[in-house]
């Protein structure tokens, strides 16, 4: 290992007792006893999506709600100060934690960067919100606690030889999302006091409703009802004591089961806790801020997954009646005529296609889109899949890339696409944070950490066209991806990351590509004309934002 890890770094105080649902509070000085940093500490309390409709115990036996700590990976024999990678997990806002091994990611790059993985507070502890949440602590506690670490990087990590003017920020999933919403925090006034750049791989975009809205404050019922504090508007029954004091003296194993099981309790996949609208920290919706383009830091990598949405979506949708009673249920805001439009946005040239018709991936630009065909899924099945993704995840990305265009500090935003087959959501976070060759090829996945790794240091993902061929190949052609051009709308390219797939491998019921046989495919291609559309189905998708809520 050419990179010392300490663990166990705490960046904020306990958030127990009177802090539950409060903001971080910096901790106090502790001088009389010497703090091991040889293991993790434990995860905050998990809560789950609900996936299966199953409700199941969650196993938070390594969970605590004192969990408000990070890690430092610093390579050995560093001389100066070098740029900082801070990684913000990913879960649904309900899962995860700082545990990601950031060795192979750095040395891939030549030890030329720092690593910082935070935890966060989850589920029900991190995004409890309602009026009175509001009035007596905090919503959106989590967000606010990778802010707080944020802010510990730029104190503190001079003392690990880190730069504190080289922040970049990066998160897969939730933790993209965290990513853009860090990017939006109040209201992009920020600049560049926290971080420089933003890495945001899949950013996740829920429905992000006001913090006293119907939705987040029947979760609040919900929660205060399992644990014993049932409501009557807003006091107890006995009218003795308001509903968030009583929480508060709720012991911690019951209210991290309880989390847990009113966080499944949802339609599928979605969690009940959630980032919502503030109005000090999340001023607006993403769709409307980031359209403005009123954004912290400088510069923005930002990428989505060729099929984001099969994890999330019911997969047995099988005619157009199914699609549309999923819709309704999905976006419960949304009256017939704007189901209509979404239809008219995914048309679909094979409704009858047969349940059992040929999984292949499509090449984005030519040939079958993913309207109506991916490796994942056909007809009716597709269009969902392809819907919940795209408003979910590929939107955001773009608007995300949009936002960061020529911005007012002189930054770029670039754009990417992971294709290797399936690509399913998730997919892509071995390929930089695994070492070269044990996640995809070692070309490709040489080529993907070096494109992140370069962003880190100098701000360009670009790399040379030796790597970007495949390094193995002796090709030195060039290749698109040595002069990796910056996204705007009037030349909206990204940059397509695929392999050749010559003996894909069939696991759970679809290919897969893997192995040393795997050549790199990484291609210059219009973003806005993929996939039969995309950026106008996104334009579309911004024009809802108000009514997703998103």
């Amino acid at each position: 290992m050419t990179a010392s890890l300490m663990r166990c770094i705490r960046f904020a105080e306990p958030p127990i007792g009177k802090l539950r649902w409060q903001a971080p509070q910096t901790p106090k000085l502790n001088r009389s006893e010497v703090i091991l940093a040889q293991s993790y500490a434990s995860q905050c309390p998990q809560s789950p999506d609900a996936s299966t409709g199953i409700v199941k115990p969650q196993n938070n036996s390594a969970s605590s709600e004192d969990c408000l700590f990070l890690n430092v990976w610093t390579p050995s024999n560093v001389t100066g100060h070098l740029p900082v990678l801070v990684w913000i997990h990913g879960g649904g806002y309900g899962a995860g934690n700082g545990q990601q091994d950031m060795t192979p990611i750095i040395n891939t790059n030549d030890n030329g960067f720092i690593g910082v993985t935070i935890q966060y507070r989850l589920g029900a502890f991190g995004f409890l919100a309602s009026d009175e949440v509001y009035r007596k602590g905090v919503v959106n506690a989590g967000i606010l606690d990778q802010h707080m670490a944020l802010q510990w990087v730029q104190n503190y990590i001079h003392l690990f030889n880190g730069d504190p003017t080289k922040v970049t920020i990066a998160g897969e999933s939730a933790g993209g999302g965290s990513v853009m919403l860090q990017d939006m925090a109040y209201g992009g006034s920020l600049g560049a006091q926290l971080f420089r750049n933003t890495i945001s791989a899949s950013p996740y975009l829920p429905m992000q409703y006001g913090y006293k809205d119907w939705v987040p404050s029947q979760s609040y019922y919900s929660f205060a009802t399992a644990a014993g504090c049932p409501p009557t508007t807003p006091y107890l029954a006995n009218g003795s004591k308001p509903i968030f004091e009583c929480l508060l003296e709720v012991e911690s194993e019951k209210l991290i089961n309880v989390s847990a099981s009113i966080s499944q309790e949802g339609s599928y996949g979605t969690w009940a806790f959630l980032p919502v609208t503030d109005n000090v920290f999340i001023q607006d919706l993403p769709s409307r801020q980031l359209q403005r383009r009123k954004v912290n830091g400088v510069n923005a990598l930002v990428g989505n997954n060729a099929n984001e949405g099969p994890p999330f979506t019911p997969q047995n949708i099988k005619t157009e009646d199914d699609l549309v009673n999923y819709l309704k249920v999905t976006f419960p805001l949304f009256s017939n005529n704007d189901i209509a439009k979404v239809l008219y946005y995914y048309p679909t040239g094979n409704a009858s296609v047969q349940i059992n018709a040929p999984l292949f991936a499509t090449e984005g630009d030519s040939g079958p889109t993913a309207l109506n065909q991916s490796s994942i899924g056909t007809g009716q099945q597709q269009r969902a899949d392809l819907i919940y993704g795209e408003t979910t995840f590929v939107c955001p990305s773009y608007w995300q890339t949009e936002a960061y265009s020529d911005n007012t500090l002189g930054g770029q935003g670039y754009k990417y696409q992971f294709s290797i087959p399936p690509s399913l959501h998730g997919q892509d976070v071995t390929g930089y944070f695994s070492y070269p060759g044990t996640a995809y090829s070692k070309d490709f996945d040489l080529a993907f950490q070096k494109i992140w790794g370069n962003f880190i240091m100098y701000s360009n993902p670009s790399i040379p066209s030796a790597v970007a061929n495949g390094a193995s190949s002796g090709n030195s052609t060039m290749n698109p991806a040595s002069n990796w051009p910056p996204y705007s709308i009037y030349a909206p390219f990204q940059m397509d990351l695929n392999t050749t797939c010559p003996d894909p491998v069939v696991t759970g019921g679809y290919a897969t590509c893997s192995g040393p046989e795997l050549k790199n495919q990484i291609r210059l291609v219009n973003a806005y004309t993929w996939e039969g559309g995309r950026g106008t189905r996104c334009d579309f998708w911004r024009s809802m934002g108000e009514m997703v809520p998103e």
